[in-house]
């Protein structure tokens, strides 16, 4: 059962990621995006991860595509970017892939030494931080996205009327 399981939400996931790549509209780029990473914590928990799992559905495809999706709401992205942008977007972008090439060696020759992180919490104890002493900063937090995407949606109406 397991396999068969795997072998689903590996298609599936790749699948939505092929239809995210493919889309040409943005919201329906951020739906697929949404479903490849519910699969992905779906495949996480049959590798015996279930903190792994609940991580990757409740932050990623909860909170980071909510930020997508604020996003994709405040830009028109039909009009198209100006050369000046699309320099500093390819520039950026440039930047972004070498630093990653650097976290990735660095990590790579981490593991290769068999280096353990060091500091590193259980969930429960990350639970208990985050339901204790980091109460406030969480709730305030969970607060401001709401505004935010308040916000964004009574700007688009504006948008819209005009």
């Amino acid at each position: 059962m397991a396999i068969f399981l795997f072998f689903l939400l590996s298609s599936v996931c790749v699948g939505a990621v092929l239809g995210m790549i493919l889309s040409k509209n943005q919201a329906y780029s951020a739906l697929f995006l949404v479903l490849a990473f519910t699969c992905l914590g779906g495949l996480f928990g049959l590798i015996g991860a279930p903190f792994m799992a609940v991580v990757q559905i409740i932050i990623y495809a909860g909170a980071i595509m909510v930020l997508f999706i604020f996003v994709i709401m405040m830009i028109n992205l039909r009009e198209g970017l100006s050369s000046e942008k699309k320099k500093w977007t390819i520039a950026f972008s440039v930047v972004l892939a070498l630093v990653l090439l650097l976290e990735l060696v660095l990590a790579s020759k981490g593991a290769s030494l068999g280096q353990s992180p060091e500091g590193s919490v259980s969930p429960k104890e990350i639970g208990q931080l985050l339901f204790t002493k980091y109460l406030y900063p969480f709730e305030i937090t969970s607060v401001l996205i709401i505004a935010a995407l308040v916000g964004a949606i009574v700007l688009v109406k504006k948008k819209e009327k005009e």
